[in-house]
């Protein structure tokens, strides 16, 4: 059961202080695309669609490499807590060179992808310019791999400020950048959508390039102990993707999810797909909130579980939870109030915006639901639990909500309305059952007071 509010009072100050940053680096993740969105979108709504339906066509493919790194916070934090920063280092290295490895075949995969985009029946509006951004934007895969790694290692030792500090930069690069290239100023070709697609690229290597400085800076009295742990050994690359592979599932089966109700949405007209990418912009801005709380639960309960805490871990996480709540719930009370003044910052298309405002009104039922399995999914990774996130999304998401999306949308003719109705039930199912899950373990923690492992990353 929920433990009183007085019981977590102490756990909310920590909590606070480490979420805040996270959640602005992640704020600051999602408002690069949503900067993107609104500079193309004076250009037309299928400039509006071929941007969202290219980048989430990247994510789609990248998502589960990126997903790969979320072991290190398990690896990192639980190190940290039990005081072995020299296996932090270890852990670092060892994801820098798989961020590397597996950025050669995400490379490859997205040109492919953009190299066969005329055969997804897209409106040939967006498709013209959507398969130019994807072969652009597919160059940011390598750098955005070494940001996830360099930042996950940050934060499992606590250190977020820097993270908030890159993407904030990272904004500033993109917001110039674009500015220059899709309108062609201070004598620059005018490149449109391909402009918003360099201005992406730029900006990710900004990001990595900082926090590798970073940690540069931050080690400089280490550097034996850094460079110390430059060897590779197969058990190391085991035991991340032991935790990762799962965790990347989760991720990919999630934004999958979206990144294919995108695609599919790109069957529709212009107008239906704008105002779907508008609103998941919305949707997707709202949920970097519980996500980055996510991350900050995850190395709290982490780092209490490698210095052997059962009731510290389980006051983290559920103060993180709590978080959650408050935080989506007056999200969903926004996006009932105003949905029309929020999509006025997009487009003044009267079709758009009947069509958002519906798509909001749904948003809002889900808000709470989303939270939920957002912060649950980081409370049982800094556990170590990495496996169910993964089952329940598989579940909610491509068994259930994308499916009925899809009848209610094409077999029903309900349009993008049924589509969105369809991953709403898939978010409210992963929301209540990992709800259930984090209670029990839980319980199995207060069953298990003073005997859990100290630096080990298995399920409790």
């Amino acid at each position: 059961m929920l433990p009183a509010l007085s019981d977590l009072r102490h756990e909310f100050r920590p909590m606070f202080r480490l979420a805040l940053p996270v959640v602005i680096a992640e704020m600051g993740w999602m408002t690069m695309g949503m900067v993107d969105t609104l500079m193309v979108g004076r250009i037309s709504p299928e400039a509006i669609g071929a941007v969202g339906l290219g980048s989430s066509i990247f994510m789609g493919v990248c998502i589960f490499a990126m997903g790969l790194m979320l072991g290190l916070d398990t690896l990192v934090s639980q190190a940290f807590g039990a005081r072995n920063v020299d296996a932090c280092h270890r852990w670092l290295v060892h994801g820098v060179a798989l961020a590397i490895a597996l950025s050669i075949p995400v490379t490859g995969g997205l040109l492919w992808i953009a190299s066969g985009l005329d055969t997804w029946g897209i409106d040939p509006g967006v498709h013209v310019l959507a398969a130019p951004y994807v072969e652009v934007v597919a160059w940011s895969v390598l750098p955005l791999l070494l940001y996830s790694a360099f930042r996950r290692y940050l934060q499992g030792m606590h250190v977020v400020r820097p993270v908030t500090v890159a993407l904030l930069a990272a904004n500033v690069v993109n917001v110039i950048v674009n500015w220059i290239l899709i309108y062609g100023k201070l004598g620059a070709p005018k490149m449109g959508v391909s402009g918003a697609a360099w201005a992406t690229v730029l900006s990710r290597i900004a990001m990595a390039a900082f926090l590798f400085a970073t940690i540069l800076y931050r080690e400089r009295g280490a550097t034996a102990s850094v460079f110390g742990s430059l060897k590779l050994e197969a058990a190391w690359f085991g035991r991340l993707l032991r935790l990762g592979v799962p965790a990347a599932s989760q991720v990919t089966l999630e934004v999958g999810a979206f990144a294919a109700a995108t695609a599919l949405a790109g069957r529709l007209a212009p107008a239906a797909l704008a105002a779907h990418q508008i609103a998941i912009n919305y949707a997707a801005l709202t949920f970097m909130v519980p996500l980055g709380i996510s991350s900050a639960g995850a190395v709290r309960v982490g780092h209490a579980v490698g210095r052997g805490d059962a009731p510290g871990a389980a006051r983290a996480g559920w103060t993180a939870l709590l978080f959650g709540v408050i935080f989506m719930s007056s999200a969903a009370a926004l996006f009932l109030v105003i949905p029309r003044l929020l999509l006025h910052a997009f487009t003044a298309d009267e079709r758009v915006l009947d069509v958002g405002v519906t798509l909001l009104f749904i948003a809002a039922v889900f808000q709470l639901f989303d939270g939920l399995q957002g912060v649950a999914t980081g409370a049982l990774r800094g556990l170590g639990d990495t496996r169910t996130p993964m089952l329940w999304n598989l579940a909610g998401h491509w068994f259930i909500g994308l499916p009925l999306g899809y009848t209610l949308c094409f077999v029903l003719d309900t349009g993008v309305v049924g589509l969105w109705w369809g991953l709403s039930i898939g978010l409210i199912i992963c929301g209540v059952a990992l709800s259930i899950v984090w209670t029990h373990r839980v319980h199995q923690l207060e069953r298990a007071l003073g005997v859990l492992p100290r630096a080990e990353s298995r399920p409790i």
